[in-house]
């Protein structure tokens, strides 16, 4: 049997391999691209159904932001934004005949991974500085620094397991069931298959945010000045 991490390439571009999953994340990057686009084209002060389906969305998007991250969602709407809607896309275009959600490849849950660990060194070093960002990972003590630097990667590490690990987990079970049971027999599987992979959009752009968060108040605190403490 072959490895389920083995994806075969359809064609190459010079000596680079294109698998099935790079086309379908073109696609979605495509779909996501065009339709901001002609979404946002004409804009009014009276919206009509799409631009206030837009509107809910973003507002739903700020509102997240704000209990999760305790801030303004200005900076931070556009990337969690679009990494809630590009994983969520790609988690239901399983509902494509023949289409395998790129979310189920490796490669593409590592470079969701890695773009949040960016993300977090930006937000940090734009919130303190490179000097405030370093300096947060020597808190409480200067002794922390190998603990902390290993804790950055290993949880951008549990975002790249826990979302291949879901979305492999529900392709596998419902590929199983179907080729055994019949066509109309997974359907339910199907709709809770569905309902995982929005969850997993959410949680993925929730941790993303407690991540991003973190960096930003911990790389502030240190470099704000400490207040001194008023004798009582």
């Amino acid at each position: 049997m072959n490895s389920p991490l083995a994806h075969p390439a359809l064609f190459h571009l010079g000596p680079v391999p294109i698998t099935n999953g790079v086309v379908v994340t073109w696609a979605i990057m495509a779909v996501l691209v065009i339709g901001a686009q002609r979404a946002t084209r004409h804009l009014s002060l009276h919206p009509g159904r799409l631009q206030a389906a837009l509107e809910l969305i973003v507002e739903t998007v700020d509102s997240q932001i704000r209990e999760t991250m305790r801030v303004e969602p200005g900076p931070y709407r556009g990337f969690i934004g679009t990494l809630f809607a590009f994983i969520f896309i790609a988690n239901w275009s399983t509902l494509i005949p023949g289409v395998e959600p790129p979310t189920a490849h490796l490669e593409t849950d590592a470079a969701l991974a890695l773009l949040v660990f960016l993300a977090v060194i930006y937000y940090g070093v734009q919130a303190g500085g490179l000097r405030g960002y370093l300096g947060s990972f020597a808190t409480p003590t200067p002794l922390m620094i190998p603990l902390n630097f290993i804790e950055s990667l290993t949880r951008t590490f549990s975002l790249l397991v826990r979302l291949f690990g879901n979305v492999m987990s529900g392709v596998f079970v419902v590929g199983i069931v179907l080729s055994l049971a019949g066509l109309l027999v997974p359907i339910p599987l199907m709709a809770l298959d569905l309902l995982t992979g929005a969850v997993q959009a959410y949680i993925f752009a929730t941790l993303a945010m407690v991540f991003i968060a973190s960096a930003v108040s911990e790389s502030r605190d240190t470099t704000e000045p400490q207040q001194p403490r008023t004798p009582s």
